[in-house]
């Protein structure tokens, strides 16, 4: 059996191997969007596949879409190559239940996949044809953070940046310029209106893209690549919007075991490649079966019947934000930065089986979320807080079969730590004061400064997971000697007390003093790490 159109018309195999076929006519839903396309989507890697491009299939099952996504590559052009083309564009989901269950399902919702390509005149031309159709009424993003970025640290262009900006629409590399020189095509062909709608796991991600949406059409207007008329359709929410999301779904990186036990199905070739740009992705996705979707029902030129999605509810702003913290800073993401680094340094390489059989893992991850950060949390209405970390400890995240790391969950927690301790920390400040109540988020920035030492509970050496600040931590905890605790000075005073990383001053809140301490206990030697993580979740 083959993943492709043809391989498909074989039902009655696919059929006998359980997994479900598009119950829709693929090549007429696909057609029509590419004659009339109505939703692109710019980042096409594994979580798009699997929830949008899921959303998408269920609605065409039900009736309730009648054409599929454009999908818009930006970054590895190899996704397109290696996993679009050779299964022309067909997908697989394959969903993951707790007790070891899968439910299979070929996705035909990805109606054509196009590279972003300024330097490849067809794609580039295709790209504008879709921009410029009336009939487009949105285009999403999982582009991730670093997607929307267009200054360093420092406040410099990064180099992409300052030549996109150089070079103009016409040779447009980088998303953000890609997104703009299309939006130009737009306003010339009839200033026609459109939403833009970041899906990626950031707080407020629907102001971050209009920001550099804004800028990179402000520097082209700096230049003379356009207009002023450009610059105020563009700025005209009413026009032009930017909704913003709060998106859930727990979806590790392609599983080699799955791609074999597929194969062992009859289905040829489901191996993963790596692409040149180091994407980790294969014709199947896996991913839990839980998934929130919160938009802004904000879309000036229509949109497809989105709340008829599984796990998509239509909201106000305030309400995605409050849903956007409660998921990010207080029931999910945190237990993660807080655990998964602690689990490397401990040995343990599946986060899911280090919580069901480490008694005081699982104690910390329950005291970040309900002891600590329950009692502050903002509760958006629509989904309710306590439900949503019942919902995590009793079904998503004991989940094995999920696979996923701890070292995924390492992977730029400096970039996070602000986001997802900080604002429970500021949180208690304005509440009480201080925040010395806390013990496991202090446990848990404790850990994650211990584990950037890069020596396990044992002795060992690993590698760090992919992280921005890396260099700049390791450089500053380099006289750290595990087992010395003498060598231990004032080298977390730069990292706790930066306002950059934290938001805050953690010297001002009555956490910083009790970190010092936690992390000094943490490197006495050999089996320090599981002893002080002992000692306070059982204080």
């Amino acid at each position: 059996m083959k993943l492709t159109m043809d391989g498909i018309k074989n039902r009655e195999a696919w059929e006998k191997a359980g997994i479900q076929l598009p119950g829709y006519d693929v090549k007429e839903v696909s057609e029509k969007a590419k004659k009339e396309p109505r939703w692109v989507h710019f980042g096409i890697g594994n979580i798009f596949r699997v929830f949008i491009g899921g959303i998408a299939d269920g609605l065409l099952e039900e009736g309730a879409l009648d054409c599929g996504l454009t999908c818009v590559e930006t970054f590895d052009y190899d996704v397109v190559d290696k996993i679009y083309t050779p299964y022309d564009n067909l997908g697989l989901s394959v969903i993951l239940h707790g007790d070891g269950s899968r439910e299979y399902k070929v996705l035909g919702s990805l109606a054509e996949a196009v590279k972003a390509q300024s330097s490849n005149e067809t794609q580039w031309n295709r790209l504008k044809e879709i921009f410029t159709s009336k009939s487009l009424q949105m285009v999403s993003f999982t582009i991730t953070e670093k997607g929307y970025a267009l200054q360093k640290a420092d406040g410099t262009w990064f180099p992409f940046v300052q030549a996109d900006i150089e070079n103009g629409p016409d040779k447009a590399t980088g998303a953000m310029a890609v997104v703009v020189a299309m939006l130009y095509e737009r306003y010339k062909a009839g200033k026609y209106p459109l939403a833009l709608v970041s899906m990626d796991n950031c707080s407020k991600n629907g102001a971050k893209l209009r920001e550099s949406v804004l800028t990179m059409t402000e520097e082209w207007k700096k230049a003379g690549f356009v207009e002023e008329g450009f610059v105020s359709y563009v700025s005209d929410e009413k026009v032009v919007a930017f909704p913003w999301t709060m998106i859930d779904k727990i979806t590790p990186r392609p599983s080699e075991k799955i791609a074999d036990d597929l194969e062992e199905l009859g289905i040829e070739e489901m191996q993963p490649v790596i692409t040149s740009k180091k994407t980790y992705i294969a014709p199947f996705v896996n991913a839990e079966k839980p998934q929130y979707l919160v938009i802004e029902d904000n879309f000036p030129n229509g949109r497809p019947a989105l709340e008829k999605g599984f796990g998509v509810y239509m909201a106000d702003r305030n309400t995605v934000n409050l849903s956007e913290r409660m998921k990010v800073t207080v029931c999910l993401n945190p237990v993660h930065s807080a655990t998964g680094p602690l689990g490397v340094v401990q040995g343990y390489d599946l986060f899911a089986h280090m919580l069901n059989t480490n008694e005081d893992m699982m104690k910390m991850a329950r005291m970040v979320a309900y002891d600590e950060g329950l009692p502050v949390v903002p509760n958006p209405g629509i989904l309710s807080p306590q439900a949503f970390v019942d919902e995590l400890f009793n079904d998503r995240f004991p989940n094995e079969y999920l696979g996923d790391t701890n070292m995924r969950l390492s992977v730029d927690v400096s970039q996070m730590v602000g986001i997802r301790f900080g604002e429970t920390i500021k949180a208690y400040v304005e509440k009480f004061g201080d925040a010395k109540k806390l013990t496991a988020i202090p446990l848990g920035i404790a850990g994650w400064l211990r584990y950037m030492l890069g020596v396990d509970d044992e002795g060992e050496k690993y590698e760090l997971a992919p992280d921005p600040m890396n260099e700049e931590i390791q450089e500053q905890l380099k006289e750290i000697v595990i087992g010395k605790p003498e060598t231990f000075t004032d080298q977390l005073k730069p990292i706790l007390s930066n306002e950059r990383l934290f938001f805050v001053d953690l010297y001002t809140t009555g956490v910083a003093e009790k970190i010092e301490e936690m992390f000094r206990e943490m490197i006495a030697g050999k089996g320090a790490v599981r002893a002080t993580i002992h000692k306070y979740v059982n204080q």
